[in-house]
């Protein structure tokens, strides 16, 4: 099969990602899966927001390393997932149990305006609306952003009840 030339190839989408951990050294994790994302083929000009900590929600363990991504991608939405899952293996990922703590964890949260739903993949991430730690660093690189659940300042003020904080502040 012909490689697409430049004229075929679709223009590239902005994703967003987001990142965490809370196992082993969390913030650094999070970061070099990052930086690992900005080196894959097919993934442009990765922003990687401030990292915050938040309590775990549903779930157990350390305190969590939080970050979103945005970038612009030439890849499929699958094919994301891959690299996404690839990344995480990397790191150690495991999967025991639903919301276990994890070496690091990596959400395919938009893709552009596209809507996905399959077995194994469902675009817009359909908990970000509800995660102070999704939101609040979004926010950071999208302020204006709107999803289909409302303004993004509006829904993160509705999930005020949940603590998050730079990761330099000190917990209270």
């Amino acid at each position: 099969m012909a490689e697409p030339t430049d004229s075929t190839r679709a223009p590239p989408v902005d994703l967003y990602i987001g990142l965490g951990a809370n196992l082993g050294d969390a913030a650094d994790a999070v970061r070099r899966a990052a930086a690992r994302l900005a080196q894959t083929p097919g993934i442009l000009d990765l922003r990687l927001s401030p990292l915050y900590c938040s309590a775990p929600i549903d779930s157990s363990g350390p305190d969590y390393v939080n970050a979103v991504a945005h970038a612009r991608t030439t890849l499929d939405p699958q094919a994301v997932l891959a690299v996404l899952q690839a990344i995480e293996q990397v790191h150690g990922r495991e999967r025991p149990y639903r919301n276990a703590p994890r070496t690091l964890d990596l959400d395919l949260l938009l893709y552009g305006r596209r809507r996905v739903d399959t077995a194994n993949l469902t675009v817009p991430h359909p908990r970000m609306h509800e995660r102070a730690f999704v939101l609040r660093p979004l926010a950071d690189l999208a302020p204006g952003l709107i999803l289909a659940q409302g303004h993004l300042e509006d829904l993160l003020a509705a999930c005020g009840d949940q603590a998050i904080r730079p990761l330099d502040q000190p917990a209270p």
